[in-house]
């Protein structure tokens, strides 16, 4: 049987089930915001492949990740510096999906908020 190839949809379904985040916009492309800050996006940089997305991750885990998995993950010079790790959705499976976004859910739920001035308002989920 064929891996279903995922899109941002079913990353914004299960992000949604996830406490306080939100649908929101990061430079103008779909996200997902928690307390104003970004949990994962479609990335806007053309460095970044088609049907991508950028998780905000600890740089560890990064590393982690794209050593062990190279075909999903990856990074471009434009990532590089920053706390997020592209995923090539094509190739992750659900329950993979599912556990990146609980790690880049934690990762992000410890950042300091945004000030209220600076987040967009979204649509609130749980």
């Amino acid at each position: 049987m064929a891996k279903e190839a995922l899109t941002f949809d079913a990353v914004r379904e299960m992000g949604l089930a996830l406490a306080d985040v939100i649908e929101a916009s990061s430079y103008g492309s779909p996200a997902l915001k928690i307390h104003g800050n970004v949990l994962v996006c479609v990335p806007v940089n053309k460095s970044a492949e088609p049907n991508s997305a950028a998780f905000s991750i600890d740089m560890d885990l990064r590393s982690t990740l794209l050593k062990s998995k190279p075909g999903i993950y990856y990074i471009t010079d434009h990532y590089a510096p920053y706390p997020w790790v592209l995923v090539r959705l094509s190739r992750i499976d659900r329950k993979e999906l599912r556990d990146l976004l609980a790690m880049a859910w934690s990762f992000t739920s410890a950042q300091k908020p945004v000030r209220a001035s600076k987040a967009k308002s979204g649509k609130r989920r749980r």
